[in-house]
């Protein structure tokens, strides 16, 4: 009898890719979507941070959604979904490299369960990136967690910016995120605004295009 292996979840979904081309790119933004969305709805961030020497990739997450219970669940309940999502991540890192863009100028960007994975995906694959920018989000795991700092981020900047009052984020996770990438020796900038919707705002807008322009330079 034939036997089959299941593909994970993601593999074969199509990245959508907006600004520079990636042979010509001066930065990579790898920026990942939330849930219930698509590449489509991530890249309407270009249109505010847009760089003339960017290349913006946008994997899709099978079905819009990267795994299907919150980041706050054991692992296991989100797996295969959590790991075929990082591996996503990592391809595209992959091809970035190979393409000439070195890791240092690859910035990961993602919402909400994007930037939850954007986040973990640092983690497990520590090296020198360009940027990593969580907006509404944290590292995986179920509360109490300890991740492991094997590795480290060589100062990479991290930005996560999260509101106080999240219903999906909690402000702790968010701080102890922070205290996490700073174990893994990344340049960390933590921002809790007050009383702010779940969403992406100028503040941070403004936080990427500087960034964005350092790392080009």
């Amino acid at each position: 009898m034939k036997t089959t292996t299941a593909l994970p979840p993601h593999a074969g979904e199509v990245a959508l890719r907006r600004g520079a081309a990636l042979s010509e790119a001066r930065v990579a933004v790898i920026m990942v979507h939330g849930r219930n969305a698509g590449p489509g709805n991530i890249l309407e961030l270009v249109s505010a941070i847009d760089h003339p020497d960017a290349t913006y990739l946008a994997p899709a997450a099978k079905g819009g959604a990267w795994y299907p219970n919150s980041f706050l669940a054991d692992i296991e309940q989100n797996e295969p979904g959590i790991s075929s999502g990082i591996s996503v991540i990592h391809a595209l890192v992959d091809e970035t490299i190979e393409a000439g863009i070195p890791s240092e100028r690859i910035v990961l960007l993602g919402f909400s369960q994007g930037a939850c994975l954007a986040c973990t995906a640092a983690q497990r694959r520590p090296m020198r990136y360009g940027g990593v920018l969580a907006f509404s989000g944290g590292l995986i795991g179920p509360p109490g967690v300890r991740w492991t700092a094997t590795g480290s981020l060589e100062g990479t900047p991290v930005f996560l910016g999260c509101s106080n009052i999240d219903f999906h984020i909690p402000e702790k996770r968010v701080r102890d995120s922070a205290a996490h990438f700073e174990r893994m020796e990344a340049d960390v900038t933590m921002r809790i605004y007050e009383d702010m919707g779940h969403l992406v705002n100028d503040d941070e807008i403004a936080f990427t295009n500087a960034l964005l322009a350092a790392v080009a330079a």
